[in-house]
């Protein structure tokens, strides 16, 4: 499931490769981050599978907002995710858990679950490169988002520690 969706996206973000690029981060980093904090099986194949999708509501928001904000791609996602899911034949608990993750991967309260925890610090590793975050923003973040040893181990060792 996990190789065919990764073509799914690559075809689905055909021609944009700022996007598909961005989603192999997040895929490799919420990998690294699983692995790290020793998800079981299912929780770590939900993330996995969140983390491939876990934008693919920009390009409707594009068109039908002209702009893509976090909460626009939470509204515009979970529909995309689940046509592209039920296609690729996973079944209704994936589909619903993994359109949940994508439906809020830009909500930094109220996260119920390790998958949700590390879809969004694996997607602010990211973010805070292609954005040019702030020090003091990533420190915040490492302060107030950031809760598992891995993820933290990584933000730092990337943005807050020095050569």
């Amino acid at each position: 499931m996990e190789q065919r969706l990764l073509q799914a996206m690559f075809l689905y973000d055909k021609g944009d490769p700022k996007r598909i690029q961005h989603f192999v981060k997040v895929y490799e980093f919420a990998k690294y981050i699983g692995k790290g904090e020793k998800l079981d099986e299912k929780t770590y194949k939900t993330l996995k599978l969140a983390a491939i999708v876990h934008d693919i509501g920009i390009h409707k928001a594009e068109k039908k907002y002209g702009q893509c904000g976090g909460k626009l791609q939470e509204k515009e996602g979970p529909p995309e995710a689940e046509k592209l899911l039920k296609k690729l034949g996973a079944d209704r608990e994936t589909i619903d858990r993994v359109c949940y993750l994508v439906g809020h991967h830009h909500t930094y309260h109220d996260m119920d679950g390790m998958d949700y925890q590390i879809l969004l610090e694996a997607d602010f590793l990211v973010n805070a490169d292609e954005g040019g975050y702030s020090k003091e923003a990533i420190e915040n973040a490492c302060r107030n988002v950031f809760r598992t040893d891995t993820g933290i181990r990584l933000l730092k060792s990337i943005y807050l520690e020095e050569k």
